[in-house]
């Protein structure tokens, strides 16, 4: 477990690199309440963007974006709104989630994922 830990944490830093590389704030990393886990929190332009980061060594367990199911974009959705609450943003701050994929090394952005999930 500790191991894969590390994995991870390897490749949340390498997708932080990439977004501070394309103009992204980041605003926090490894976010977490009990609702869940929000890997990148980062400010694009006029946009707070909750972003989720993915990594599979080869495509044989799948697409790694398809571990971002409608379960995890739920989890994702209240971890935001728990965020936004806690840090007093406006109603109207315009949110995004991204998601981002690193299959063997080859980084995929995906931007506006999915939409804000009301559970």
């Amino acid at each position: 477990m500790e191991h894969s830990r590390e994995v991870g944490k390897q490749y949340e830093e390498m997708a932080a690199d990439y977004l501070k590389d394309q103009g992204y704030q980041i605003l926090d990393r490894n976010y977490h309440v009990r609702q869940g886990e929000i890997d990148i929190i980062a400010k694009d332009e006029k946009y707070l963007v909750f972003i989720e980061v993915k990594y599979r060594k080869t495509a044989k367990q799948g697409n790694p974006a398809e571990a971002v199911d409608f379960r995890k974009q739920r989890m994702i959705s209240g971890t935001a709104l728990f965020y936004l609450n806690q840090k007093q943003y406006s109603s109207d701050t315009p949110v995004r989630f991204d998601v981002i994929t690193i299959l063997g090394n080859k980084l995929t952005h995906i931007r506006d994922a999915f939409p804000f999930i009301y559970a």
